[in-house]
């Protein structure tokens, strides 16, 4: 029976996109292959016309032509009634996380009981900074990590790393969910065309928070690397650096943004989801070989990441999820601040309430065209220094395929395609045509 990921080891007619077969990843994979190799065997009884058959045309454009006479699907979906989901092969697991609200679905899926749910037992790590989560996932003392979105497209191409590594977004943990915060004394320095001088801190090189925050001072005409400063700071940091001035502001994760409001030194300057609502943030990343090696470990662990996601996702279930990570084994922050986020009702440090429900929102689905964005951010501003296949590098690093069908055995909608255009600083984003997006005679390329 061929393996439920992983073209590789697939002997599936189905599709291939990157990594992954387009095979359900229930169990009933193997299942389906085996009515369709006995379909095949009992129209073409005699094994070299059989052969020649699928050399000539295909054993996908066969199956569909036996399926036009005999009803292929039922008897697929008869054999696999009741096959269970194949056992983990590694139950013991380790996941690094940083204490930010983008990791919500990676942390209460452990006291929330998601991963037990699905035979695993977690053990999630609290990690300094990025920089950590980076090189402990390389030296595989995690299993999967926390990630920001970009790292994984950076790591598989070897950009800021020693060689290439090759991981993958499975599953994108959060959209939207980070702000610009400045220090209270800027309160009359609301357009960033009076930014020039300021210190920034985001949270990496390889950040959404990185690549949005250069887009929004290259709008008002500024030059991110000349005209403004730009550090990176761990997000738990961010709010002490704020106080002690050695920064101006940072375009950052939540809850570090609401802190500082919380704690009276600065305000929410705006809210990334202006720019681009619906973007990428952080991810939930595996190395490559996972889908490979222990597939079962891989299904059975991206089952329970989507199932946590959609829970997180419900307006319904955030306060409850608020109390169970705000403790000290997980972001240790105010639960009224981590509420604040989660519920989007917040004070916004300018005397105002604000109410905006999607202030983040969770949301797993790996959109290719997020990955060709952040792909012409690195080649913008100097990152990527060779031209690559956006696309090629889209499919191969964010497994739409993989987290498509946890979603879809979950009841989830599925986009029909993982590509679309996307509305970033009031222009659309073409992922067939990328570079059309940089303004015209704009800063860089």
């Amino acid at each position: 029976m061929a393996r439920l990921f992983g073209p590789a080891a697939c002997g599936c007619p189905a599709p291939h996109e990157g990594l992954a077969c387009a095979a359900p990843t229930d169990g009933t994979a193997a299942f389906g292959q085996a009515v369709d190799e006995a379909a095949l065997r009992a129209t073409f009884p005699h094994a070299p016309t059989r052969r020649a058959m699928i050399r000539t045309f295909g054993a996908a454009t066969l199956l569909a032509a036996i399926a036009d006479q005999l009803p292929l699907h039922i008897a697929r979906e008869a054999l696999a009634q009741g096959a269970p989901a194949a056992a983990p092969e590694k139950r013991d697991l380790k996941i690094g996380f940083i204490p930010i609200t983008c990791a919500t679905p990676i942390i209460m899926a452990d006291p929330m009981g998601f991963y037990r749910r699905h035979g695993l037992n977690v053990e999630v790590i609290r990690t300094a900074g990025w920089a950590v989560i980076r090189d402990r996932a390389i030296a595989r003392e995690y299993d999967a990590a926390h990630m920001l979105a970009p790292m994984p497209v950076a790591m598989s191409l070897g950009v800021g790393v020693a060689q290439p590594i090759p991981w993958a977004v499975a599953a994108v943990e959060n959209v939207n969910g980070q702000a610009i915060t400045l220090a209270n004394k800027h309160r009359e320095k609301r357009d960033p065309k009076d930014w020039r001088g300021f210190r920034f801190a985001v949270p990496f090189d390889f950040s959404m928070h990185n690549y949005l925050l250069r887009a929004y001072v290259a709008e008002a005409g500024l030059d991110p690397d000349r005209d403004i400063q730009i550090r990176s700071v761990p997000p738990p940091e961010m709010v002490a650096n704020l106080r002690a001035d050695n920064i101006d502001g940072f375009l950052g994760p939540d809850p570090f943004n609401q802190r500082a409001v919380f704690d009276g030194i600065g305000f929410l300057h705006v809210l990334t989801k202006e720019m681009w609502d619906g973007h990428p943030c952080c991810a939930f990343a595996v190395p490559r070989s996972m889908v490979t090696e222990t597939p079962n470990t891989y299904a059975a662990l991206l089952r329970a990441i989507v199932e946590a996601t959609a829970h997180s996702n419900n307006q319904a279930n955030r306060r409850e999820v608020a109390a169970a990570i705000s403790g000290p084994n997980y972001l240790n922050q105010p639960q009224t601040v981590v509420e604040q986020v989660l519920t989007g009702t917040f004070a916004d440090g300018l005397g105002r309430v604000q109410r905006v429900p999607d202030r983040i929102g969770f949301d797993p689905y790996p959109w290719h065209s997020m990955a060709v964005w952040i792909l012409s951010q690195m080649r913008r501003w100097g990152q990527l220094q060779r031209e690559v296949d956006y696309r090629a590098v889209a499919e191969q690093t964010f497994l739409a395929l993989d987290a498509g069908r946890a979603m879809r055995d979950l009841g989830l909608p599925v986009p029909a395609s993982p590509m679309r255009s996307e509305r970033i600083l009031g222009r659309t984003f073409d992922p067939a045509n990328p570079d059309a997006w940089l303004p015209a005679g704009g800063i860089r390329r």
